[in-house]
Order: structure tokens, then C-alpha cells, then sequence
């Protein structure tokens, strides 16, 4: 008789990018692993600088990535577009940015 293998699969760690909208009307793009939780610590002002002084409001977008790699470069590429960008994205997702 063969032993047999354990096998313990993990599941799947997920990686999230996800767009907050602060009390100034602002956007605040992110990387976290659990966005309830990343947003909790965002409102207890424990979280980013920008949102120690941009109080968020909620979560207006996430999306998951399998990798860290992935949803640091969405999080990334979000940062680095102007707000009317920023805007037409959020748009296509069918979200409007409004308080």
C-alpha cells in the first residue's frame, strides 16, 4: 500500500485596486487585499495620508486581480491619469461620481 499525499490547497490569494470618493469631491486609488477592511482603516483615519485630510466617503470601484503584480499597475495606472480620465474610467464601469 502507497502512502498517500496530503494535499492542503490554499484558495486563491486575491489582489484588489480600488477607487474611493473623498468628502472634497476627490478620487483616491488603491491596492489592498480586502477592500471592507482597507476602507475601515481609511475612515478611522489609520490609512493613507490623502485620506487622513480627503475623508472618504465610500467605495466607488474594485476589481480583483489573481496577482499583486496586476492590481498594483491598475492602482498605478489610475494615479497617474488626470481626473477627467479618472472620471471617464469610473464612467465606462457604469459608475457615476456624484455625492
Amino acid at each position: 500500500m502507497e502512502p498517500t499525499k496530503e494535499t492542503s490547497e490554499e484558495p486563491t490569494k486575491k489582489y484588489y485596486f480600488y477607487v474611493l470618493l473623498c468628502a472634497d469631491n476627490s478620487l483616491y486609488g488603491g491596492f489592498t487585499t480586502d477592500v471592507a477592511k482597507r476602507f475601515a482603516t481609511h475612515v478611522a483615519g489609520k490609512g493613507a495620508k490623502y485620506t487622513k485630510v480627503h475623508r472618504p466617503l465610500k467605495v466607488l470601484f474594485s476589481q480583483s486581480f489573481d496577482s499583486k503584480h496586476d492590481a498594483l499597475h491598475a492602482e498605478w495606472a489610475f494615479k497617474h491619469q488626470s481626473r477627467q480620465r479618472k472620471l471617464a474610467f469610473l464612467k465606462a464601469q457604469g459608475i457615476s461620481v456624484e455625492k
